[in-house]
């Protein structure tokens, strides 16, 4: 593997004195990304480059360029300068700081983490705006992203099916105007490293024709025993500008990732205590290891049909596997230490395909400003699985907890629990209009119209199969004012469905959950408008959660209900040419409020009720020390539930600093260091079931980046 990554560094660097000759001029006919708007250099796209920590505009939450204080919801931005300051890797890095979002469920390390936003637990992630959630896919790479937006409350009126606490849109990176190529390298102290490419730049002397390839190599140890990885990803982006008023991107992502089902700490009541964050109770080599292959690939078009009418849209592409060899427990340790286990073979497959057509019109009516979006979408998702376990008898496949010994014997898989077959279609039509009544009051509504066709074969003996339809509406409201040119008050009501997966007793789907969200908030441009502070109350209630069938306990109905309310503060600036902060604090009351199983009032599993985090770095502009950046993260996690349960364990609270450092050397070298976990703080960063995922302890990280 060693080899294989230092191979990888060769070929990076390979072409480079071919690709760093002197630039080819462009030309101004790019006009419809970022980089190539010449009128105004500090004109920021909505979705493109962001200069420092905060952003000004955003498509995520309207699908129209609009500015972030003209949009009535809370909306978070993370630049790409937030990754590259903190040397981020994983998407998890940069979102630790977009304010309220938590984690939780990371599949054992698989890459698939999935999030808390305002209570709720949600893997709704897009990318450019086409979902890339489904299945069981990795997350994309930090290297491929340019800005990171996080969509609170309901979005299913402009994305479709999801869940109502929040949505997260990946801007992934574009062509560049000018011949740019960066090569980097990052490793630390635990037995990480990690090459990257990021090239870019015209193809024809005319500039229409743009690139940028993004790769990445990645492996060796964690700080848990015998967890290793291996990651590779290679993102290509060819833009053309077929003529002024038509470009076509077409753009891929195609990454694999070799990672053990690393459950972490297991959680019984039955135990002695908790092993050791490092202790690995999950066997290692072939014996714990899955594939996770995806494929990506989309063509995006936008043709500007004259001054105020633009036709968007395009299609998307997903391929993707999980296969391989897991160790999971059976139950609890009965003489608390003795876990008992099961071996497990999977073999997950899907694929997706996405089209999508918007219209966006500025016009004016009756001396009211009007954007209107129009747009159609359709989707067709298949999933295939397999999970065969060896036997779940006492003494099978034991171990200790605090003593493990690994490389036993593999018992024979003579289970078969999962065997099916899901397909999902869906056809969709929405529309939205962002009317200006006055110049300080602004109305945004919107309503989406879904159809979807649910069929589901399940191959295990005795089971039963089933099929469902339902059409869903879900509008959307929002209203804005603004109280002076820098301070805005708005509120917003919103729904969301998301269909419900499984059979029922008597052998039909279940209808959909469906959200009602409500929420008030404030938008202040401080300093100058060099800091954004927003502030919004919510009640977001989510109904038809699947919980118990009264009549037979084996079986579920879709009739649970859970609310959550609370308050969330985010702040990004740039308060001076040297300083710049991104964070934010959120409260939040997150509990089931009518269930056939669970007491009312239980708290929902990862959802902490206080969370903070906080980045501020300082850059020295001139004298000796000009191009050093010092800056240091803080994050605290309040106690959370590790079930939604009435008797389970609790995540105790926590707090970590982290110190980082980078040093513009001149144009070409940038060095960074980070001291991660200071005080080397033991915590659990998330949980599934009676699985707890440890957070890692202080650690060491360098790198060094070369651009021509």
């Amino acid at each position: 593997m060693r080899r294989t990554l230092l191979s990888l560094c060769l070929l990076q660097a390979a072409p480079v004195s071919a690709w760093a000759s002197e630039p080819v001029e462009a030309s101004g006919n790019l006009q419809l990304e970022a980089v190539n708007i010449e009128a105004d250099s500090d004109y920021e796209r909505a979705d493109g480059p962001v200069t420092g920590y905060k952003a000004t505009r955003s498509m995520s939450a309207t699908r129209t360029d609009t500015a972030l204080h003209e949009t009535p919801q809370s909306i978070s931005v993370v630049p790409r300068d937030v990754l590259e300051d903190t040397a981020s890797t994983r998407l998890q890095d940069a979102l630790d700081y977009a304010g309220g979002v938590g984690r939780a469920n990371n599949f054992g390390g698989q890459g698939l983490t999935t999030f808390t936003v305002r209570g709720f637990t949600t893997g709704e992630f897009y990318r450019n705006g086409f979902p890339i959630n489904r299945g069981y896919p990795n997350a994309p790479d930090a290297n491929t992203v340019e800005r990171l937006e996080v969509i609170r409350g309901p979005a299913t009126s402009l994305y479709g099916r999801g869940d109502p606490g929040g949505t997260f849109n990946v801007v992934s990176k574009q062509p560049l105007a000018e011949r740019k190529v960066t090569i980097g390298s990052q490793l630390n102290d635990q037995g990480m490293h990690r090459a990257t490419l990021d090239a870019g730049g015209p193809l024809s002397e005319d500039g229409r024709l743009a690139y940028r390839l993004n790769v990445l190599g990645e492996g060796g140890e964690s700080f848990r025993d015998h967890v290793e990885t291996e990651r590779y990803d290679i993102a290509p982006v060819l833009s053309w500008q077929a003529s002024d008023a038509t470009k076509i991107v077409f753009e891929g992502d195609f990454m694999r990732n070799n990672h053990p089902l690393d459950r972490g700490l297991t959680r019984y009541a039955t135990q002695r205590g908790s092993a050791s964050r490092d202790t690995n109770v999950w066997e290692q080599g072939r014996d714990n290891l899955l594939h996770n292959d995806n494929d990506m690939a989309q063509v995006r078009f936008e043709h500007r049909l004259d001054d105020d009418w633009t036709l968007a849209g395009g299609m998307q592409w997903l391929d993707g596997s999980l296969k391989g060899n897991a160790v999971e427990a059976n139950a609890a340790p009965l003489d608390g230490r003795t876990l008992q286990r099961n071996f497990n073979y999977r073999k997950l497959e899907w694929t997706d395909r996405d089209y999508q057509l918007n219209l966006t019109g500025h016009f004016d009516t009756a001396g009211f400003s009007h954007t209107l979006l129009a747009g159609v979408e359709y989707e067709d998702y298949d999933y295939r699985s397999i999970i065969q376990r060896s036997s779940a008898a006492t003494g099978t496949y034991p171990i200790d907890l605090y003593n493990p010994v690994l490389g036993q014997p593999r018992p024979a898989l003579t289970r078969t629990t999962t065997h099916d077959t899901e397909n999902l279609k869906t056809l969709a039509a929405f529309i939205q209009d962002q009317v200006a009544l006055t110049e300080r009051f602004k109305v945004l509504a919107g309503v989406r119209l879904e159809r979807f066709e649910q069929d589901y074969d399940n191959r295990l003996p005795g089971s039963v199969d089933w099929k469902a339809a339902q059409t869903s509406a879900t509008p959307r409201l929002g209203l804005i004012y603004d109280l002076t040119d820098t301070l805005a008050l708005y509120a917003n009501t919103a729904r969301s469905f998301k269909p419900n997966s499984g059979a029922s007793r008597d052998g039909s789907g279940f209808d959909p959950e469906e959200g009602k969200s409500y929420e008030l908030g404030m938008k202040w441009e401080a300093l100058d408008q060099q800091l954004s502070i927003d502030g919004a109350v919510y009640h977001i209630v989510k109904e038809n959660v699947l919980t118990r069938d009264p009549v037979d306990p084996t079986y579920s109905v879709a009739a649970g209900e859970v609310t959550s309310r609370g308050l969330d503060i985010t702040i990004a600036g740039n308060l001076t040419p040297q300083w710049r902060m991104i964070g934010g604090y959120a409260y939040v009351d997150a509990r089931v409020t009518d269930d056939n199983n669970l007491p009312n009032g239980t708290r929902l599993a990862n959802i902490p009720r206080n969370s903070f985090s906080l980045l501020n770095t300082y850059e020295f502009q001139d004298g000796a020390a000009k191009g050093l950046g010092l800056g240091v993260g803080l994050k605290y996690i309040d106690d959370r539930a590790g079930q939604t349960a009435a008797q389970t364990y609790t995540m105790e609270r926590y707090s970590v600093v982290d110190l980082l450092s980078f040093y513009q050397v001149n144009p070409h070298v940038r060095l960074n260091l980070e001291l991660q976990n200071v005080f080397n703080k033991g915590y659990d960063e998330g949980a599934f079931n009676t699985y707890a995922y440890p957070g890692a302890p202080r650690t060491v990280q360098a790198g060094v980046a070369y651009t021509f």
